[in-house]
């Protein structure tokens, strides 16, 4: 069974349907301060659900828009049928799908697929991380001084001063920083050099699944510390595995 080239047929069926609505009248679900739910997200993972349990009906879906399949399945496809909806709504060209797969607790499979570039990362465990069908390696970068980081800052107080915090400290040092709106993007733009580090305080797994086995099967590092409280939301620091990003932490 392919595994990976069922994900990919998904991630491209879902980033053709979302680039097909991109700049259109959107409908919203449910707006909050800091974040919105469209239509389009429940719709985009329903698609990806119909794929991937097209192929695999036994396996279990875990999604940002809720869960589908056999629940008690050794196979899980964690799922964010767009992951950067707030960039999506404002038309701001910087949202993917992503799609990883989980046997019992290890990562085997991540596809992260960016429609409007249309690039598509794919890693399968043991073999190397692919861009559009051709290997990429994290950034040789040693030294702040020369990196661009990705800093999340969060949604609330908390995390908000924390993301603050740590933004300007590495401004110090760095030589740019980002702020992109899409932790998944993020993560797959270090594991092909074009970013040094990604660095949040409240993150949930399906924002960084696949983009943490493509990450690391490209040579970078992951770190994943639980947020007390919250079910698979977690405090990340992804880097290429080379610099000292404990000076801004």
């Amino acid at each position: 069974m392919n595994y990976l080239e069922t994900a990919k047929q998904a991630a491209c069926q879902a980033g053709s349907f979302l680039r097909e609505h991109f700049g259109q009248p959107l409908a919203v679900d449910e707006e909050k301060h800091h974040d919105i739910k469209l239509a389009l997200d429940r719709e985009s993972q329903d698609l990806i659900t119909r794929v991937l349990l097209g192929e695999f009906p036994d396996h279990a879906i875990y999604g940002e828009e809720g869960l589908a399949g056999n629940q008690e399945s050794d196979y899980q496809w964690i799922v964010d049928p767009i992951d950067g909806t707030v960039n999506f709504f404002y038309g701001i060209p910087h949202y993917c799908v992503s799609i990883a797969l989980r046997h019992k607790e290890t990562l085997i499979v991540g596809v992260i697929y960016d429609p409007s570039m249309d690039d598509l990362w794919e890693v399968e465990k043991g073999t190397p991380a692919l861009l559009n069908g051709k290997p990429i390696s994290v950034s040789p970068r040693t030294k702040l001084e020369e990196c661009a980081l990705f800093v999340g800052c969060g949604k609330d107080e908390s995390t908000l001063t924390t993301g603050l915090e740590r933004f300007k400290r590495a401004s110090l040092r760095a030589r740019k920083m980002r702020m992109m709106g899409s932790a998944a993007l993020g993560m797959a733009y270090i594991a092909c050099g074009r970013l040094d580090a990604y660095v949040e305080s409240t993150i949930s797994l399906w924002d960084i699944a696949a983009g943490q086995l493509l990450l690391e099967s490209a040579g970078g590092k992951t770190e994943l510390t639980p947020v007390e409280g919250k079910t698979d939301v977690w405090s990340i620091v992804a880097t290429n595995g080379k610099i000292p990003i404990e000076e801004i932490l």
